[in-house]
């Protein structure tokens, strides 16, 4: 397991949770972690929101914290990597708008490597038109998005998350604190990374 290398594709105004907890917990459990962001180095960093439920008919954005990149992005070789991890927030609209982060992501997803995207982060999966018959969860308002490409949605509650052979996605960031107690996003990612998941659909 520690051997395995996973790449976190990430940008400005990216949930700081969706992108902080991954990060941090991912390096804990003994995985190498390189995080970059198109048009960025290492040591740079992007600057992260907080969306929160509160009762209003949609989350509401805060301020969050500046993330440090520790890779550069334009010295990717995505084939030396066993993993791909997409936070969500507001970086994947223009994410997604980014030819070599569409190939990068295809990389991942042709060769059958784990990929977790969470929340927002489904839009590059959409842009990228590579999740077609595929079973895919993300936050509610990217729902067209995602039948649109081709992929069911998977209605699930915003704590829950899915598996679809090597592909693992969640509606947002309540989706990993609860690890292990349930089947969250985290720990399914954890699962597929593993080899202990095989073609399983979890909610």
């Amino acid at each position: 397991m520690s051997a395995k290398k996973i790449l976190m594709i990430t940008g400005d105004f990216t949930e700081d949770y969706e992108t902080m907890v991954p990060f941090q917990t991912l390096l804990a459990m003994g995985y190498t972690v390189d995080a970059v962001c198109p048009g960025k180095k290492a040591g740079e960093t992007v600057a992260t929101c907080i969306h929160d439920f509160e009762g209003d008919q949609t989350y509401s954005e805060k301020r969050g914290h500046n993330f440090t990149l520790n890779a550069t992005f334009a010295d990717v070789d995505v084939a030396g990597y066993d993993a791909l991890v997409i936070p969500g927030g507001r970086a994947p609209e223009y994410l997604r708008l980014d030819a070599a982060v569409i190939d990068a992501v295809k990389h991942f997803m042709e060769a059958g490597k784990p990929v977790a995207a969470i929340c927002h982060g489904a839009q590059i999966l959409t842009a990228a038109k590579v999740i077609e018959g595929r079973t895919v969860s993300a936050y509610p308002a990217c729902r067209p998005e995602v039948e649109l490409a081709g992929a069911t949605y998977a209605e699930i509650a915003i704590d829950g998350a899915v598996t679809d052979g090597n592909l693992v996605t969640a509606p947002a960031w309540p989706a990993h604190p609860a690890w292990p107690a349930h089947p969250a996003w985290l720990s399914q990612f954890h699962a597929v990374l593993s080899g202990a998941a095989e073609g399983s659909l979890a909610a």
